[in-house]
C-alpha cells in the first residue's frame, strides 16, 4: 500500500476541498514535483494529500474539476506600494525616471492620503492581485504623515476582508528635502516616533505561528529618504522583536549617485554597513549591484523582490536575477508601485522576469519553471516562510491558484502546460483559494462588493489629481 493511501485511510472525514483531474499539478515543494491528471486536497486550511491521476483521491465536501488546467501555488508578491493606485498612468510622469518621478508625486500623496484612500486603494490592489493568482502579498507603506491616521490598520482590514494573506511593511521616511532627501517636509517623521510606531504595530498585529494569515515587517524606505541611524536602529528592532526587514536597494543609477554623494558609498556597501546584510532583509529592485556586490549579498543570503515592470518602466535596468540566485540570494517577484508598473498581475511579472533572464544571462539560464519558481518558493524564502507558503506539499498552507489553459492563445499547446501558461497568455486565474477558501471564482472575485469599491475609489482618487 502507498504512502498516498496509508495517509488517505486514515482520513475518517472527508476533507474541505479537493481540486482534481488537473491537467498537471506543479507543486514546486523540494522536489518540484508535477503531478500528471493531479489533485490536491486541502483541509482546515493545510494541504493534507495529494497525487496524480492514478493515485486515490479522498472523500471531501467539495470538488473542483480542473481538467484542462495548471495548478500552482499560489502566487507571492513581495513587493508593492498599494496607495500608489491612487495615481495610476499620471500622465506628467509616464516619461520620468525615479527621482523626477517621485519629486512630482510626493507632494499628491501627502495632501491627499488618509485612512479611507489607503482602505480603498488596498482594497482595489489587493483585488487586483487575487485575479491574478497571487494569495500572499507584502506592502511598502511608508508615507505616514501624522495627520493622516493609522494606515497601516486602514490595509489590514481591507487585507481580512478580501481573506488576502498579508505581509505589510511599516515604512518610513525621516530626510525630508530640508535635510538633503527626496519627500516633502510634511511627509516624514521623527526617528523615534517611527521606531515607537513600528514597535506597536508589530506587537499589535505580527502573528508568527504556522499559517498566519498577517504578519509585520520593518521597511525604512531607502537611502534617499531615511538616515543610516534609522537603518541601523531599525535592524537591531527588528532583530529584538524577530520580524523581517524590507527596503528598497541599489535601484538605479541615480540610486548609486546620490548614496555615493551623501554617505560616501555605494548602496550595497552602507547596506551592510548599517547591519542590513542578512538574511532576515530583502531588498526591492537591486537592479545595479557589481560582480562583487552579488557575491556578498548572495553569501548573506539577503532576499531579491524582482520588479520588472517597473525596472522598465522607470529606465532603471534589468535586475541580474539569475547571478542572484547563482550566488545564493532568494528571489522573488514584486509588482511594486501602481504609480510606476500600473499593472498589478504577477503573471505578467512572471512572464517578464523569464523573458529579461533570457535576454540578459542567455535561453538556457531561464525558462517558465524557474520563473514559477521565482513566483512561488522565491517569494517565500523572502518572507521567511519556506515550506509553508508557495509550494503544495503535505503540511503547507491551502494556497492554490488554478489556471484554465484553452482558447486560441493556448492552441497548440500539447507538451509542457507550464511553458505554454507563461510562454503563451496572457492568463489570469481562474480559480484561487487562499488557506482553503476560495476567492476568485471563474476569473471573479468572490467578495460581492468589487462594484462599490471601485465607485468610491474613483471618488477619492479625484483629490490625488492636482489642483489646476
Amino acid at each position: 500500500m502507498s504512502d498516498i493511501n496509508v495517509r488517505l485511510s486514515s482520513m475518517v472525514e472527508p476533507v474541505d476541498l479537493l481540486i482534481e483531474d488537473a491537467w498537471l499539478v506543479a507543486t514546486m515543494d523540494e522536489k518540484r514535483r508535477e503531478l500528471a491528471g493531479g489533485w490536491v486536497a486541502v483541509d482546515n486550511g493545510l494541504v493534507v494529500a495529494l497525487g496524480g491521476g492514478t493515485e486515490q483521491t479522498p472523500a471531501a465536501q467539495r470538488r473542483v474539476n480542473a481538467s484542462g488546467c495548471l495548478v500552482t501555488p499560489g502566487l507571492i508578491n513581495t513587493h508593492h506600494h498599494l496607495f500608489q493606485n491612487m495615481t495610476r498612468a499620471y500622465r506628467p510622469m509616464t516619461s520620468a525616471p525615479l527621482f523626477g518621478w517621485l519629486e512630482s508625486l510626493y507632494p499628491l500623496w501627502t495632501a491627499a492620503i488618509d485612512e479611507e484612500a489607503v482602505y480603498l486603494a488596498a482594497w482595489v490592489g489587493l483585488a487586483e492581485l487575487a485575479m491574478s493568482g497571487c494569495t500572499t502579498t507584502t506592502d511598502h507603506h511608508y508615507l505616514h504623515p501624522a495627520r493622516a491616521g493609522d494606515l497601516l490598520a486602514a490595509e489590514i482590514q481591507a487585507a481580512v476582508e478580501l481573506s488576502m494573506r498579508f505581509h505589510p511593511t511599516y515604512g518610513s521616511m525621516s530626510l525630508s528635502v530640508k535635510d538633503g532627501g527626496l519627500p516633502p517636509d510634511d511627509a516624514v517623521r521623527t526617528e523615534d516616533d517611527i521606531l515607537a510606531e513600528s514597535e506597536r504595530h508589530v506587537n499589535r498585529w505580527h502573528d508568527p505561528a504556522v499559517g498566519s494569515m498577517l504578519q509585520i515587517a520593518l521597511a525604512p524606505c531607502s537611502p534617499f529618504t531615511v538616515t543610516p541611524d534609522l537603518m541601523l536602529r531599525t535592524a537591531e528592532l527588528a532583530e529584538r522583536l524577530d520580524v523581517r526587514l524590507h527596503t528598497h536597494l541599489a535601484e538605479n543609477s541615480e540610486d548609486d549617485e546620490f548614496s555615493i554623494a551623501q554617505f560616501g558609498r555605494r548602496p550595497v556597501e552602507l547596506y551592510e554597513d548599517v547591519g542590513w546584510l542578512t538574511d532576515r532583509s530583502w531588498g526591492a529592485h537591486v537592479v545595479r549591484p557589481n560582480e562583487h556586490e552579488i557575491i556578498r549579498l548572495g553569501a548573506a543570503g539577503v532576499g531579491i523582490a524582482h520588479c520588472p515592470s517597473s525596472n522598465m518602466i522607470l529606465s532603471s535596468g534589468i535586475s541580474p536575477v539569475v547571478a542572484m540566485r547563482d550566488a545564493g540570494c532568494p528571489v522573488g517577484l514584486g509588482c511594486d508601485g501602481s504609480s510606476s508598473a500600473d499593472s498589478a498581475s504577477l503573471w505578467q511579472e512572471a512572464r517578464l522576469a523569464m523573458l529579461q533572464g533570457k535576454l540578459v544571462s542567455g535561453a538556457d539560464q531561464m525558462n517558465a519553471r524557474m520563473a514559477l519558481e521565482i513566483a512561488t518558493r522565491g517569494g517565500a524564502a523572502c518572507l521567511g516562510r519556506t515550506g509553508e507558503i508557495g509550494e503544495l506539499s503535505v503540511g503547507s498552507v491551502g494556497d492554490v491558484a488554478v489556471w484554465r489553459l484553452e482558447g486560441p492563445q493556448i492552441a497548440g499547446v500539447l507538451d509542457d502546460p507550464i511553458e505554454g501558461w507563461l510562454r503563451c497568455g496572457p492568463f489570469s486565474a481562474t480559480h484561487v483559494f487562499v488557506h482553503g477558501e476560495q476567492i476568485v471564482d471563474g476569473g471573479v472575485l468572490t467578495n460581492p462588493q468589487i462594484d462599490e469599491m471601485l465607485t468610491r475609489h474613483r471618488q477619492v482618487a479625484e483629490r490625488f489629481q492636482p489642483k489646476s
